[in-house]
């Protein structure tokens, strides 16, 4: 889920450099093409795309061995948490991509398919990198859920002209214990396995620690309701997580050669379900231009927030503060 990441920062980035001119009309969508403006965005989004290949290949490519094409059944891994990622990223590559054309002047439909043409580049990229992977491979469940996400943003525009349904994330750093584990003689630690798995540093543990992640289907109420007094920014979430992964399928693992296994009762895998209030930043009424583009950009991030948690066996918990 790099490259959101990276459009937000090429957002903070391109409006922050002219903020200092004072055009107020820099910040709004071009009434006709702009030729300019279009390069631009062409040149911003070129520098995301090669960025981002690099990044990956460095955190999550790097060090395994490559191998000829070849395809992967991955849907029993990570408690689809990584599924969820896919949809994610796909939506808001083509959600980004759709905002930068429209801002050229391009008009509606041939920004709209600009955009889902991209994101499926965007996404085909990472499929073939995994293809040429000797650790994975091209996944059709990969695709299936890339598909969805733009076509999440696609089906939208198309029968509203809006957005009413947003995918968002939000992350945490779980902390792990120094825990032992032992099989006879030999003694491996839950934090070099965590370590293994998503590594120390925040870009790394962003990307692959799906302990940490939440990803939310974030429903803005008023849009289907216009007569109601609800108001028109906050947005009921649903988010989608899971807990204990220390493994693509189990919690087992070689180390050195030696099995390590965490006991099922004290490292128990399950998924969770969260309700939590949300605001959508795009609707918040802000007068700048600057602004509400900033704020539609950042509107990736579900906001900490109260929020209820559902896991099957464990009951429901109250969250005060949700990341």
């Amino acid at each position: 889920m790099a490259l959101p990441r990276i459009l937000v920062l090429l957002f903070v980035c391109l409006f922050s450099l002219t903020a200092l001119s004072g055009q107020e009309s820099f910040f709004e969508k071009a009434d006709t093409f702009h030729q300019g403006r279009f390069w631009t965005i062409s040149g911003f989004t070129a520098v995301a795309y090669t960025g981002t290949v690099i990044g990956l290949n460095e955190l999550w490519y790097k060090g395994f061995e490559r191998s000829g094409f070849h395809t992967f059944d991955d849907w029993g891994e990570w408690n689809q948490m990584d599924k969820a990622g896919h949809a994610f990223t796909s939506y808001f590559e083509t959600s980004y991509v759709y905002d930068f054309a429209r801002w050229t002047g391009m008009k509606d439909r041939s920004a709209l398919w600009t955009a889902v043409s991209l994101g499926t580049l965007f996404q085909g990229t990472v499929e073939m990198l995994d293809a040429y992977s000797e650790a994975w491979g091209f996944s059709f469940g990969d695709v299936a859920f890339n598909t969805a996400g733009s076509a999440l943003f696609a089906g939208q525009q198309l029968a509203w002209n809006e957005q009413r349904m947003v995918l968002k994330v939000s992350n945490r750093f779980p902390t792990y214990p120094e825990r032992e584990i032992r099989n006879g003689d030999y003694t491996g630690f839950l934090s070099e396995r965590t370590d293994e798995l998503y590594g120390g540093a925040i870009p790394s543990r962003l990307l692959k620690d799906y302990n940490g992640q939440t990803i939310w289907l974030s429903v803005n109420p008023k849009s289907f309701f216009p007569e109601s007094k609800w108001p028109s920014f906050l947005n009921i979430a649903i988010g989608y997580g899971s807990e204990n992964l220390f493994g693509a399928r189990s919690n087992s693992w070689e180390d050195d050669g030696v099995l390590l296994s965490l006991p099922e009762s004290e490292f128990p895998r399950y998924r969770q379900i969260y309700i939590s209030p949300d605001i959508d930043l795009s609707r918040l009424k802000v007068k700048k231009p600057f602004w509400r583009m900033l704020l539609k950009g950042l509107n990736v991030f579900k906001i900490p927030a109260p929020a209820l948690e559902f896991n099957l066996g464990r009951g429901m918990k109250f969250k005060p503060l949700y990341f």
